[in-house]
């Protein structure tokens, strides 16, 4: 008896208080409050756009494609003399063995980033009649192109409202605002699509991306001028 009496006071915090727990949040409560988060962000990048430098759906599927562990600034490097030698979905088709490999090579992952542009080129040429598709399971049925890039291309140089773009900055901000607890892209989009409607989810993820590059970091996240901070609860920040 006196051991079950010592366990069952151990459960009592100091100050003789009973421990309340926090109301789990329900579903249309975070619906609402991703709607103030996202009316916040607007309001603070009222600028925000895709970052990859593109003229056409070829390019942006192209530039998405390199953007795959490097950054947007370096692809946007690459690409001008990249779209001036490659300007149509067979010219990538048809690349010599070595030549596109090394007209990409600073963006990383150069072999299979260059086996990727030749295989989706091969494809749109053959069955598409050089034109990119606009639709997500063309798009993903394409070499090199997941869920990510369909959404990115869909979304920007088609208009077309498709899916929430999960990429490293949105999935870091979904967690941190408690809008999903999942870590593989494609849940994330799930939980993301069922909080946005559709013909809002292009510009959101845009916002959150601006959002993570400059002001929730992923170290040291700038939460002292953070435009959503009453509205986060900021989960996994030290």
């Amino acid at each position: 008896m006196e051991r079950r009496a010592k366990r069952a006071s151990s459960r009592v915090p100091r100050g003789g208080g009973v421990r309340k727990r926090t109301p789990r949040e329900t579903f249309e409560e975070k619906r609402q409050r991703s709607r103030a988060v996202f009316r916040r962000l607007a309001k603070a990048y009222p600028d925000a756009r895709c970052a990859l430098h593109f003229s056409s759906p070829l390019e942006l599927v192209v530039a998405t494609v390199l953007s795959a562990q490097s950054t947007d600034a370096r692809v946007n490097m690459v690409t001008p003399a990249l779209f001036a030698k490659y300007k149509t979905a067979a010219d990538y088709a048809r690349a010599a063995p070595g030549e596109l490999e090394n007209d990409i090579r600073s963006t990383g992952f150069f072999n299979s980033k260059a086996k990727s542009l030749r295989g989706l080129g091969a494809v749109i040429a053959a069955e598409h009649g050089g034109r990119v598709p606009s639709t997500m399971e063309e798009l993903v049925a394409l070499p090199g192109v997941g869920r990510k890039t369909a959404n990115v291309v869909l979304g920007n140089a088609f208009g077309i409202d498709e899916g929430f773009v999960v990429d490293t900055h949105v999935g870091r901000l979904a967690r941190r605002l408690g809008f999903t607890r999942e870590t593989d892209p494609v849940k994330v989009e799930t939980d993301m699509d069922a909080l946005v409607p559709k013909g809002q989810r292009t510009m959101a993820a845009h916002r959150l991306i601006f959002h993570g590059r400059q002001v929730c970091i992923a170290r040291k996240p700038r939460c002292e001028i953070c435009p959503v901070n009453p509205l986060c609860p900021k989960i996994g920040v030290p």
